[in-house]
């Protein structure tokens, strides 16, 4: 159990459709990252987002997760991103969480964007994912679940929730007010992870990737429109000193989710 855990996010640019100029990128920007216990990816970090393009699925042996196994086994960390998994003839938006002993994580974004029509090219998750680590409990979701408070509820006490995302700038106010909402009502960190730069269907995209502590308070803040490795930590200790504080948590009300 660590009373700190070191965290890496990266804030990139994605190059469209094209994996092998992506996981390039990327390992130029991990290169020079040390110390750190997790790796955060944009959504769709290694194809930018493009649904439509579902013949870009890989498999669970497939290129882009052996690189993230590589990276996590090198770095001697956790590496955290999203891609298309093709699976039993289905294909998910699914969130992979590669420890340094190769053991992976999953979960499938359950809340498809309907605005560009993606539940027609994705399959739809059924479940969260929460896990421990370092003695932290951590909730990761994906993009557009930021939008649903109660799927985001904190009813089991979690640490830290994670959004991975290729959030526009055109919506950019909405992330911004969402990511702080979720840390407020769930009492937790808060990170958001969003990338940068133009898409293949000319969609603008200014990062906004932030840091939240469990009182809504803005801790760190990627630089806007920039590719930036940005790494930080956040407290066990000071959590647990801001729930004993203010224990909203105590009177939240009692129902259930998936």
């Amino acid at each position: 159990m660590k009373s700190s855990l070191n965290i890496t996010l990266i804030q990139s640019d994605l190059f469209w459709e094209n994996v092998n100029s992506n996981l390039s990128n990327f390992g130029k920007l991990i290169s020079n990252i040390n110390g750190t216990d997790i790796i955060l990816l944009p959504e769709m970090f290694n194809t930018s987002f493009s649904p439509k393009s579902s013949h870009l699925a890989e498999s669970m042996d497939g290129k882009s997760i052996s690189w993230m196994k590589e990276i996590s086994k090198a770095k001697g960390c956790a590496i955290v991103g999203t891609l298309m998994i093709r699976e039993d003839k289905k294909v998910f938006n699914r969130l992979v969480w590669v420890l340094k002993n190769e053991t992976i994580y999953t979960y499938d974004k359950c809340h498809l964007f309907s605005l560009i029509k993606e539940e027609k090219y994705i399959s739809k998750g059924n479940k969260r994912l929460v896990l421990e680590l370092e003695g932290y409990k951590i909730c990761p979701l994906i993009c557009y679940d930021l939008r649903f408070p109660v799927f985001s509820r904190n009813d089991i006490e979690y640490d830290l929730l994670i959004y991975l995302a290729n959030w526009p700038v055109k919506r950019i106010a909405a992330w911004d007010t969402l990511l702080k909402a979720r840390s407020i009502e769930n009492q937790c960190y808060t990170i958001g992870v969003n990338r940068v730069g133009e898409d293949g269907n000319k969609v603008l995209f200014n990062g906004h990737s932030k840091v939240f502590d469990a009182f809504g308070n803005e801790l760190f803040s990627a630089i806007e429109n920039k590719e930036e490795v940005l790494q930080f930590e956040i407290s066990l200790d000071d959590l647990k000193l801001k729930r004993r504080q203010m224990n909203f948590l105590q009177d939240r009300d009692n129902f259930k989710l998936l």
